[in-house]
């Protein structure tokens, strides 16, 4: 397979299952000068697995700032460079991102090798509302900033996606239940892939008592539903025109009143207010 020179290729690798990782991922790591590996034991087993002998170099949250220099430095000199993740796609909830954006800044090419994904892997099986969602990722560990966005995401109607750790799922599941709502539908994919695969569906209120008596294990994703749409209340018009329709089916103003109310789920006192306004208008046609 022939790269091209100077470029920075992200590859996908496998979450769990090795049987996911693709020709062109296994392709493109045999043939590029360099790996940037968040762990290199982790992805050495990957590389003897695939029999791929390309010379690895740390890149992790704690020495990208040291790394970044040194790896646009051999991209410069025409090196093509692959940045490669644990699992999954770098750049989700990696520092693989900070590469990719340090590379386009200087004008060095990137191209993705697309591989699995667990946030969207666990979406797929989910059953929850697929068409529109938004990845979360981890939210904050603790305190202000842990609730400030806790609350933003209250109101929000498009499906969730989170990222756990076992350790802090207890407390992330009885945060998001005090927020979002004891009612509110969860999905908890837990070592996706693997041979101890599972999904737990349920509410909110739910997932807390299962998970007060059990330890998770391995990696957890988190599928949260949105936020239920509220259709907006009618316009003073629409009850207008409701209203003279009932006062002309021979119900009085009260009775309309309070059959608007239980449709509209709008205060009877309200309606009936709006209501002692139409007595001198004309019925509409």
């Amino acid at each position: 397979m022939h790269l091209q020179p100077a470029t920075l290729y992200v590859v996908g690798t496998p979450i769990g299952n090795l049987e996911d990782m693709t020709i062109r991922a296994v392709e493109t790591l045999k043939a590029a000068d360099l790996i940037a590996a968040e762990d290199t034991r982790h992805t050495g087993k990957l590389l003897h697995h695939f029999q791929i002998q390309t010379p690895q170099i740390s890149y992790y949250e704690h020495n990208r700032r040291q790394r970044i220099p040194e790896l646009l430095d051999r991209l410069l000199a025409g090196k093509t460079v692959a940045v490669v993740t644990d699992a999954g796609m770098p750049g989700i909830s990696d520092p693989g991102g900070e590469l990719v954006a340090a590379c386009l800044e200087v004008g060095i090419p990137v191209v993705p090798v697309p591989g699995v994904s667990a946030c969207l892997t666990a979406l797929s099986a989910s059953g929850l509302a697929s068409d529109r969602f938004v990845f979360e990722g981890f939210l904050p560990g603790k305190g202000k900033e842990r609730q400030e966005r806790l609350e933003i995401l209250r109101s929000q109607v498009r499906t969730m996606i989170f990222y756990e750790a076992p350790h802090r799922l207890r407390q992330t599941l009885a945060d998001l239940a005090g927020v979002l709502g004891c009612d509110r539908a969860v999905v908890v994919a837990r070592e996706l892939t693997k041979l101890h695969e599972e999904f737990w569906r349920g509410t909110l209120e739910a997932a807390v008592e299962y998970y007060a008596e059990r330890d998770p294990k391995g990696e957890l994703t988190l599928i949260v539903a949105g936020a239920r749409r509220e259709s907006p209340p009618p316009s003073e018009e629409a009850l207008r025109s409701e209203l003279q329709h009932l006062l002309k089916q021979g119900l009085s103003r009260s009775q309309a009143s309070r059959q608007l109310a239980q449709k509209t789920a709008l205060p009877r006192r309200q309606i009936y207010q709006l209501a002692l306004t139409l007595a001198d208008e004309p019925p509409t046609m």
